[in-house]
């Protein structure tokens, strides 16, 4: 698809390229994030543009991918996902027809079974006022999302210090507060067959710690508050608020709360 580049962060997986990489269409990014097994040699070997990184940048590593992309619309993929056929140029019509939207969040059917992810399933019942292409959403499943490549690099892209787990919601946050609208759209559809090179027990871990920090940078007091209290009663969510705090400074610092017309919106979630 020439409007849009795919863009696939990647670490030690080479395997799971293998399956995925053959499946895309249109241009491929891999940003490589400093593996060991020779994922640069596949992702070569596949006909991607590797960028190789010297260490871990977790999500941030799509920046780097977006950055390269010369499309105006760029759709992320992990190493264990795919697009289904047809649907990055289905994005692109939708995105080059709605000049206001920043994120267009496919639907994410998981594993041979084809289960739409849970994510999915919420955002398509979104309560906020719907944009014309689709649900309003806060909020999307990063390797089920395409972006609008300038608005993405105009707000930052993915915070570096998030690692992978929950790191969108942080960038759904500033690109609403930057005006732009973000929409799922359920006819444009990924496939994501989880990798079984995984952590569970981590990634809960830095899911609570993300949307700690989330919530400190951009909600009011009280909703950081109330989160810390959930987070405090099981063990991902103490270990994930013993780490979100270790980087207090930081987050007061960078403290920028969202739009009291977002904020009522948020409530509405």
């Amino acid at each position: 698809m020439a409007d849009v580049t795919v863009v696939v962060a990647t670490r030690d997986r080479a395997a799971d390229l293998e399956r995925s990489l053959p499946r895309h269409e249109g241009p491929v990014v891999v940003v490589d994030n400093a593996s060991t097994d020779g994922t640069a040699d596949v992702a070569h070997r596949h006909g991607a543009c590797v960028i190789a990184l010297e260490r871990n940048a977790g999500a941030a590593a799509r920046t780097y991918g977006v950055r390269a992309a010369t499309t105006p619309y760029v759709a992320f993929a992990d190493d264990d996902s795919w697009w289904a056929p047809g649907a990055l140029a289905r994005a692109a019509a939708v995105l080059t027809a709605h000049a206001d939207l920043a994120v267009l969040a496919a639907s994410v059917l998981v594993g041979p079974e084809q289960r739409l992810d849970p994510v999915c399933a919420c955002m398509a019942r979104s309560p906020l006022p719907p944009t014309a292409a689709g649900p309003a959403v806060l909020g999307f499943v990063a390797c089920g999302a395409v972006v609008r490549r300038d608005a993405y690099l105009a707000v930052g892209g993915f915070c570096d210090r998030y690692g992978v787990g929950g790191e969108e919601e942080l960038l759904a946050l500033d690109l609403a507060a930057a005006g732009w609208r973000l929409a799922y759209v359920a006819e444009v559809v990924a496939h994501h067959h989880p990798s079984a090179a995984r952590d569970p027990g981590r990634r809960q871990v830095v899911q609570w710690r993300n949307a700690l920090w989330t919530a400190w940078l951009r909600r009011p007091v009280p909703v950081g508050v109330r989160l810390a209290v959930r987070a405090a009663q099981q063990p991902a969510g103490r270990a994930g608020l013993r780490e979100a705090v270790r980087h207090a400074p930081w987050v007061l610092r960078q403290r920028q709360k969202v739009p009291g017309h977002l904020e009522s919106l948020l409530a509405r979630l």
